[in-house]
């Protein structure tokens, strides 16, 4: 009990000296902060020599327009290390707050992933700070179309229009499942490693640190898990390949979902997952939303009324009839002759067919087993006589043009 008690009272000490720390540094720090802004437009490119102070850096944006739906404005910065630091806001102001609250404690920058393309808003204005110690390059890059955001946009429009077929689809219950139980297992993994922790101190120190603390602590894992899959990419392989055939043993043996509400219940997360696709394709934030409208008003608008305002669109703009000429009309006989008697053949082998009913009523029996085994269906007399009398014909209607083509002279 009395060592409960001293713990406490140090943890107390702590707090307050760290409080009280906090609290001179943001009173000292506050006072004066040197710093520039630079005003941004597109394809300009910059040169920062070694300077202590913060740099700002501000993009107006440009008007909202259909054709830009897909636009992405990138500050590109060229720098040799690691040793800088970023801020963002809407304006210079809200960079100022955060790089003053940055300064006046010992909280971890939670925007600090060193990332070397930064999105801006290219509608809005938006502004990023950089703190650097050493020089660098700034270029600011406005891609008029993201093929990126054009794939996701497709991506979720078809995704959505797949939900009702992927639902009711067992090959994407299997792969869904597979890719569900590796993902699950990786948080079991990481569940079992956190019981080797002690719980005290580790919790001492979110409740010091706060959710920044957090932050930085999941982005040292995800260093460290990088690092894991790149050098042992064999033993990580051979995880993934166990945990995968494991959740497909789980996944045969479940067998594939036949409620129907659960059905339902896979189509909605699929198309919330899509809509979110769609939303997330642009930052031209309304005209997302007005694409997710007319998803949902042409996936809702009834069937009938569909089929009626496609039978009036055909009668006010009846479609054109191509007439054949003598070549194509030759080989349309052809192709559907033998289309039919194939139908002939496969009816009459099928158990739907009587086959000695059939035969009493045929004239020449043998002639009809011939055609059931491949042979023609015409013999060679009739075969002369349909080439006699088409040469009959073809004779007479070049003599009947002679004719009228005389008599007109």
């Amino acid at each position: 009990m009395a060592n409960g008690m001293n713990l406490r009272k140090v943890m107390c000490v702590i707090l307050t000296l760290l409080v009280f720390q906090a609290v001179t540094i943001s009173q000292s720090n506050s006072h004066n902060i040197p710093y520039k802004v630079w005003y941004l437009y597109p394809g300009l490119r910059l040169q920062i020599e070694d300077n202590p102070q913060l740099n700002i850096y501000c993009y107006s944006g440009q008007p909202k327009h259909i054709i830009n739906i897909w636009q992405t404005a990138l500050l590109q910065l060229a720098v040799k290390n690691d040793k800088y630091e970023l801020y963002d806001g809407a304006n210079q102001n809200e960079v100022l707050a955060e790089y003053e609250e940055h300064r006046s404690s010992w909280a971890i920058n939670p925007f600090s992933w060193k990332q070397k393309d930064i999105k801006l808003n290219p509608f809005n204005q938006s502004c990023v700070g950089i703190h650097s110690l050493e020089k660098y390059g700034i270029y600011l890059n406005i891609i008029r179309i993201d093929y990126w955001r054009v794939l996701l946009l497709g991506a979720g429009v078809l995704l959505f229009i797949s939900a009702p077929k992927l639902s009711n689809n067992p090959l994407f219950y299997y792969i869904s499942g597979i890719s569900v139980g590796i993902c699950a297992s990786f948080l079991i993994l990481v569940y079992m490693m956190s019981k080797l922790f002690p719980k005290r101190p580790v919790m001492y120190g979110i409740v010091i640190g706060g959710w920044t603390v957090g932050i930085y602590l999941l982005q040292l894992v995800w260093e460290n898990l990088r690092l894991i899959i790149i050098q042992y990419q064999t033993h990580v392989l051979s995880y993934v390949v166990f945990t995968g055939l494991v959740s497909f043993v789980v996944c045969y043996r479940l067998g594939p979902v036949t409620d129907r509400r659960s059905k339902n219940l896979i189509k909605w997360a699929l198309q919330g997952a899509s809509l979110t696709m769609v939303f997330v394709s642009s930052q031209f934030q309304e005209a997302s939303v007005a694409i997710i409208v007319i998803l949902l008003a042409a996936y809702n608008f009834p069937a009938v009324w569909t089929s009626k305002l496609l039978a009036y669109w055909k009668r006010q703009f009846p479609p054109k009839m191509k007439l054949l000429n003598e070549d194509e009309y030759y080989e349309q006989g052809v192709r559907e002759t033998t289309k039919a008697l194939e139908e002939l053949r496969g009816y009459c082998s099928s158990p739907d067919c009587n086959a000695w009913k059939t035969v009493l009523k045929l004239k020449e029996p043998i002639r009809f087993a011939s055609f059931m085994n491949g042979t023609s269906h015409l013999n060679d007399e009739e075969l002369l006589a349909y080439e006699s009398e088409a040469r009959r014909t073809l004779t007479e209607y070049y003599t009947d043009d002679d004719s009228e083509s005389g008599s007109e002279y």
